[in-house]
């Protein structure tokens, strides 16, 4: 009794740093902006005093649904693209040797070493109508005259897949180098081609890691801005812009903190959705585990 007590506090003591910087500057914050969208707008740009609902019915009159939607299939979008390039990725780079691994896992997040606008920029820079990508293409006869690969949601969506792309391959290839790659091989002894051991097998080996993957490209996707601001363009434009805009060039601070309100509920729903979809599937797991069990023990009795 008294070492179980003992372990529980080292847990607490090893927990509550962590749990004290959510709460700090997570759980705070988010509290401060959505509280700070229940005030009207002042006209140094901050909020006034007293509580009222005009925010929220600005925001609701504001035809923001084209932008929403915009967010929405651009985030949607990259997420299944990362995902999609990152299976292949960590399954090859998984089956290499150890040195190997670190080598090409180095590769992967060495643009993390030069800063994300820097980045964007230069895909800016390769985007532009008269750089050297778009002549190429142009040459080709893959891209037609007059038209423009910058300035538009492709272009948003191609820099989204590039800037992210890290963020799938990662925590997949994470769960991927534990995966028993003796069950691939069992599978095609047994006649299973290597695309239905690939789908059957391995996808389901590193099912976590996939979910890890969907949400830490989707979050910070839904919520970006940066990309669209510089090579999407006015016609392009995502709710993180509108966010950037409210607070900054509009002084509308309430309305940029109802806007972030939105954003962050649409994101902690499927969060919410994922967490029970996940332990729903332990339970299950469990009860099919305690169920082979019973069934063990009760043959062996007989």
């Amino acid at each position: 009794m008294k070492e179980m007590k003992e372990r529980n506090w080292t847990e607490v003591l090893t927990t509550l740093p962590s749990f004290l910087w959510l709460l700090l500057f997570f759980v705070v914050p988010t509290l401060i902006v959505f509280c700070i969208a229940f005030h009207a707008p002042s006209a140094d740009g901050g909020f006034a005093s007293g509580i009222t609902l005009e925010t929220w019915n600005a925001v609701v009159r504001t035809p923001y649904k084209e932008i929403v939607w915009r967010t929405i299939w651009i985030s949607a979008a990259t997420t299944m693209l990362c995902v999609l390039l990152s299976l292949p990725c960590a399954y090859a780079i998984a089956r290499m040797t150890v040195k190997w691994r670190a080598i090409i896992a180095g590769l992967i997040m060495l643009p993390f070493w030069t800063s994300f606008i820097v980045r964007v920029f230069a895909w800016r820079t390769l985007l532009n109508p008269e750089g050297f990508l778009q002549r190429f293409l142009m040459a080709v006869g893959i891209v037609p005259d007059g038209a423009t690969l910058n300035y538009n949601s492709g272009a948003i969506l191609i820099v989204s897949v590039y800037s992210f792309l890290p963020f799938a391959i990662m925590p997949i290839y994470t769960a991927a180098e534990k995966f028993d790659f003796s069950l691939m091989e069992a599978a095609r002894d047994l006649g299973a081609r290597s695309f239905y051991a690939f789908c059957r097998i391995f996808l389901p080996g590193v099912k976590r890691g996939v979910i890890s993957a969907v949400l830490m490209v989707f979050i910070p996707a839904i919520g970006s801005y940066v990309i669209p601001d510089l090579v999407g363009g006015r016609d392009s434009e995502l709710i993180g812009n509108k966010i950037y805009q409210r607070p900054f060039p509009d002084r509308n601070l309430p309305h940029a903190s109802a806007l972030a309100a939105i954003t962050g509920f649409s994101v902690l729903l499927p969060l919410a959705c994922v967490a029970w979809w996940m332990k729903m599937q332990d339970e299950r797991e469990e009860r099919r585990l305690a169920a082979a069990t019973a069934r063990k023990l009760s043959g062996g009795a007989a």
